[in-house]
């Protein structure tokens, strides 16, 4: 078994898993002189040197420059390769539209990151999803049952093909919280998030599910641990380090893979960089597991501070109380 997974199951790991991703728009700016450095990391990156022309040109097309309407009929749209696309032409304009939707045909598994939530949002756009959030009627009913009912059929799919661990995304908070509110998020998203990890509990007890959520969503973590996930991985700066201690150490045990605060890195000091690694491990660490640290690198940090971040997670990932 895996240090991660002996972290997540609670079962005493000897080190805190560190998890690293690196966006194409940080291999296409700093290219070979990135490969040197992962290169200087084997227990991060391995021992076989990262390539990072087969990263660069395996990029996932939602990172290409260009336009692309995925099965629902949302248009994203990209102005360089590197970062991720965004949304910027839903194709529900109206109430009726909503009420007329057809739910896609495809039946492949495919939930890509803002499955549910966000969907609502590409779908209608941020302020129409909000006004029908509001209204509380039977518009955002209809939208929710058919978003959902598409994403149970996908869920369906994967059951047969799912591994140790099962992954979801979906960014349900704002910088500061979550734009419906703590009570609707609960009456109208926390159903449909129970339903959908639930046929996988009922299919594979055991199954370890892992949601990514960006944003401040420390209100609602016991309900989606209650919906079934048993590995949550929250933002830092969103949610506050002392949030974080409360919901999921005092209130409750709740197992994370911290995201490290990506918005320090560009500009941080070494010592910053080691102060916060230590704190968010010092505050949240149990000699049991139930910890992990999770970096993203993109193309705004310096490579000497993407260094003194793999420096200070390479010290703290041993750390003992």
């Amino acid at each position: 078994m895996s240090t991660l997974e002996q972290a997540f199951r609670m079962e005493h790991p000897d080190t805190i898993p560190v998890m690293i991703s690196i966006l194409p728009a940080a291999w296409l700016r700093y290219g070979e002189e990135l490969q040197r450095l992962t290169g200087q990391y084997p227990q991060f990156f391995g021992d076989t040197p990262v390539d990072y022309h087969a990263a660069i040109a395996h990029m996932p097309p939602s990172y290409r420059k260009g336009t692309r309407v995925d099965e629902w009929g949302c248009v994203w749209e990209n102005m360089t390769d590197g970062n991720e696309s965004i949304v910027t032409g839903h194709p529900l304009k109206t109430e009726e539209d909503v009420l007329s939707l057809k739910i896609p045909s495809n039946r492949d598994g495919r939930l890509p990151h803002g499955f549910m939530y966000l969907r609502l949002l590409d779908l209608c756009g941020f302020e129409n999803a909000m006004v029908y959030f509001a209204e509380e009627g039977e518009t955002i009913r209809v939208l929710l049952d058919k978003v959902l009912e598409y994403n149970l059929y996908q869920v369906a799919a994967i059951l047969p093909h799912m591994g140790s661990m099962v992954s979801f995304g979906d960014d349900l908070g704002t910088q500061s919280g979550l734009a419906i509110g703590a009570e609707r998020w609960r009456r109208y998203l926390k159903p449909c998030f129970r339903k959908l990890y639930g046929l996988i509990k009922s299919y594979k007890p055991s199954q370890i599910i892992y949601m990514h959520t960006d944003g401040c969503i420390w209100e609602i973590m016991p309900d989606l641990v209650e919906c079934g996930v048993d590995i949550l991985n929250p933002q830092f700066r969103a949610n506050g380090i002392d949030n974080l201690v409360r919901v999921c150490r005092k209130d409750q045990i709740i197992t994370i893979n911290l995201d490290l605060d990506r918005q320090l890195f560009p500009f941080a000091t070494r010592s910053q960089i080691f102060d916060h690694v230590g704190e968010c491990v010092e505050s949240l660490y149990l000699p049991e597991g139930g910890l992990g640290l999770n970096i993203e690198f993109n193309y705004e940090i310096p490579l000497d501070n993407m260094a003194s971040v793999l420096d200070a997670v390479e010290k703290y990932r041993h750390y003992r109380r």
